[in-house]
């Protein structure tokens, strides 16, 4: 699902902040500045604006992640795919929550 959501990455000593292009419960797609190579281990963290009672709350979801894929962008940085590789359970549902709210 397209949806731009904050997210930090964590990666050979590196941190990155960008937001996501999509996302599913199994893992996101997002651009960063420099290139990460595949299979490359992540620290993830989401923050995913939820309204619960007409009010706007941030749900935070950390992970574990691999890059998959990594394209070089034409207008700079890099596009990369990561796959979830370790989230728990109760962090995937807040995912899935996040994103049935826009199917109908």
């Amino acid at each position: 699902m397209e949806q731009r959501i904050p997210l930090t990455i964590a990666a050979n000593g590196y941190d990155f902040i960008t937001t996501t292009q999509n996302i599913s419960c199994v893992g996101a797609y997002c651009r960063v500045g420099k290139y990460i190579p595949p299979f490359t281990k992540l620290a993830v963290k989401l923050t995913l604006p939820v309204t619960v009672n007409d009010r706007d709350n941030n749900c935070n979801v950390e992970c574990k992640g691999v890059v998959v894929r990594s394209e070089d962008e034409n207008t700079g940085g890099f596009n990369i795919a990561i796959f979830f590789n370790e989230i728990k359970e109760d962090q995937q549902r807040k995912i899935s929550q996040y994103i049935n709210q826009f199917l109908a």
